[in-house]
């Protein structure tokens, strides 16, 4: 299948590119192409013009910044795979990123251009939740930025306005020791994942957990942050007993029916994977606190 017919435009600055969203009718953005290009070629999205973000100057970037990873909307999933900053102070997104796509589908893909497709199965899109991220945006009068939580306003629908583009997203450090573990299931590897769990959690002094991040991705239209299972374990001592218990809020999930999974499975799903996420997060963590 071929595209439809479309204008290309190429800008080179982000200047240049928010003018060209103010006056042209019916635009899209071009990233890494890896959600675009499909659904041009399926005739899913019929836009008038193509803009390309690919040469566009100043928005390929990673770096730690006031206890925080910064990173620029067009850097390549795999340049985040290989970096030094994140493996070290965000280990999970490394891990999550092993399970994005294949190798070709990192190479182009751009954080930018997943997190504004926002597909709910997403493994950076279940990161930035879990992480509370904050999204920078620019549009002709101002920047600004939009809290993680309140970025998603429908499905696969980013609250952002057609004249504005993503710059940056922000991922805030946990400081001190923490596990962390990213588990999905999918039909096959490199598929959208069916479920997910992302798991973050760090203890006190008296081997309490002090602090719990739980996410759920591919239940409904956006990952859920599973608030109910973090508000019962903080303040607990981590154990296998405790961890099953809890996840079983995560049945009470919301979840949609598709042609991969009825709802009922995937939130059976939720359960058992967040069970794992928090085992083996918890692992992690007593191996780098020197607990056995």
């Amino acid at each position: 299948m071929k595209p439809p017919p479309f204008s290309y435009h190429d800008p080179r600055s982000v200047t240049e590119v928010v003018e060209l969203l103010g006056r042209l009718e019916n635009a899209k953005l071009l990233a890494g192409g890896q959600s675009l290009m499909p659904m041009l070629n399926m005739r899913f999205v019929l836009p008038d013009h193509i803009i390309d973000l690919n040469r566009v100057e100043g928005l390929s970037y990673i770096r730690e910044n006031d206890g925080a990873l910064e990173i620029g909307a067009m850097t390549r999933q795999r340049d985040l795979e290989y970096s030094d900053v994140v493996r070290a102070r965000w280990p999970i997104m490394h891990e999550a990123l092993l399970q994005v796509g294949h190798r070709q589908t990192r190479n182009r893909g751009t954080i930018g251009g997943s997190l504004c497709h926002l597909d709910p199965a997403a493994e950076l899109v279940s990161l930035a939740a879990g992480y509370d991220a904050t999204v920078t945006v620019v549009g002709a009068n101002s920047q600004r930025e939009i809290a993680f939580g309140e970025f998603p306003v429908a499905y696969m629908t980013p609250a952002i306005e057609a004249n504005e583009l993503v710059t940056a997203v922000r991922f805030p450090q946990w400081k001190g020791q923490y596990g962390y573990a990213f588990i999905e299931f999918s039909r096959r590897h490199g598929d959208f994942a069916i479920t997910s769990a992302a798991a973050l959690i760090a203890t006190n002094g008296g081997g309490k957990i002090a602090r719990a991040s739980v996410t759920i991705g591919g239940m409904g239209t956006v990952p859920v942050r599973a608030r109910e299972l973090e508000q019962a374990i903080v303040g607990q001592i981590p154990t296998k007993e405790l961890f099953r218990d809890a996840c079983e809020s995560c049945r009470k999930i919301e979840a949609i029916d598709d042609v991969h999974a009825p709802a009922n499975y995937r939130q059976h799903l939720a359960a058992v994977l967040s069970r794992r996420a928090l085992e083996k997060a918890h692992a992690r963590l007593a191996e780098a606190s020197g607990q056995h």
